[in-house]
């Protein structure tokens, strides 16, 4: 395997729209990384430029230690499992798995060899004279992975693999993917949209908006300390609840906002806040630190209950705090009823705080 370094890589095409802006990072051997954002974010364009399929405009790319700007895709030693399984209809599983060395010309007893251990490690040996027709979706994207596999390349790049499957199937071959991410200790970067694939597979997650790189982190340190408002409000689900007002230390810690005016304890901020005494900021609160009391003298907030969403381990409880929305989640238990007021408390230390102006996290 191989790690992969990226020096200011950046994407311009034409008509001047710029798909990825000067990324830099790297991608140590072993390691699985996640490429992370909305649609149109630059993931996928980030991907195939570290493929081949896309131009470098400026920058450099090296995959171990090689620069690779103008190699071409099948000299990269790299190998892509795509969204769509793109497999040939007319082939078994065991031909579609070994095509791409059939093309590079290595013996039929290699081949035959490397196949049958792709086949062992996914679990298709029972396939192996099916055609792609014969599979379920689980399958068929198990001999997309397969098909890469048997190259044994220096990275994996796999832009999407899941979406077309069902929610089980994702989940199913989520645990899949890792397991074989463990077993192969192979270099690997993962394009998708979905923060829980993001959260659930990557060692470490890239989060883009707009071409720009907004954060590169663990899982639990971008859900943690996100460093921005865009990083907050993408990941986490049901999103954080994100409340603007002034910030007034005069008499304690309160944020006056539109809604109302919050007392927020001792933030463990406090000291970076004695700064933005006066100033507008946001306060963000994910929506587990946000739980019921039982008698307003104990609330820091109250909010009317609009829409219950039981889901069974835990209820989302969807709220109306002035002119804003907010969420709860809690565990299970009695089920409040769609129009009371509620009262709840949360944790100072459980805070975030965002610059209004700029969106960037208050250290």
């Amino acid at each position: 395997m191989a790690s992969v370094r990226l020096d200011k890589l950046r994407k311009v095409y034409p008509n001047g729209h710029v798909g990825v802006a000067e990324a830099s990072f790297e991608i140590a051997d072993g390691e699985l990384l996640v490429l992370v954002g909305p649609s149109g974010c630059g993931k996928t364009t980030l991907l195939r430029m570290i493929a081949g399929l896309e131009s470098i405009s400026s920058g450099s790319l090296s995959i171990d230690g090689r620069v690779v700007n103008d190699v071409a895709p099948k000299d990269r030693d790299i190998a892509m499992v795509f969204q769509n399984y793109a497999l040939y209809p007319h082939m078994t599983v065991a031909e579609n798995l070994g095509f791409g060395l059939r093309l590079r010309g290595q013996p039929k007893a290699e081949i035959e060899r490397r196949v049958r251990e792709a086949a062992q490690t996914l679990e298709l040996e029972q396939r192996l004279d099916s055609r792609p027709a014969a599979l379920s979706g689980g399958q068929r994207q198990r001999v997309a992975l397969g098909r890469a596999l048997v190259r044994d390349p220096k990275v994996f790049l796999l832009d999407e693999p899941l979406s077309n499957l069902d929610a089980k199937l994702r989940l199913s071959m989520r645990v899949e993917i890792a397991r074989l991410h463990r077993q192969l200790k192979a270099t690997m970067i993962y394009v998708t949209h979905d923060q829980i694939e993001a959260m659930t597979l990557g060692q470490r997650i890239v989060v883009l908006n707009g071409g720009v790189i907004q954060q590169i982190d663990t899982p639990m340190n971008l859900y943690d300390r996100p460093a921005n408002l865009f990083v907050a409000g993408f990941l986490g689900s049901p999103a954080m609840n994100l409340l603007r007002g002034t910030l007034q230390i005069d008499n304690g810690f309160r944020l006056v906002a539109a809604q109302g005016e919050l007392s927020l304890g001792e933030p463990l901020q406090a000291k970076a806040l004695q700064a933005w005494h006066g100033r507008e900021i946001v306060l963000g609160l994910r929506p587990e630190d946000m739980q019921p009391r039982a008698h307003a003298d104990d609330a820091l907030l109250s909010a009317q209950l609009e829409v219950l969403e039981p889901v069974g381990n835990e209820i989302f409880l969807n709220l109306r705090y002035g002119d804003l929305a907010l969420v709860s989640r809690i565990p299970p238990r009695v089920l409040p009823t769609p129009g009371s007021i509620m009262h709840f408390g949360f944790d100072p230390e459980r805070l975030h705080f965002f610059d209004a102006e700029r969106g960037l996290r208050i250290q």
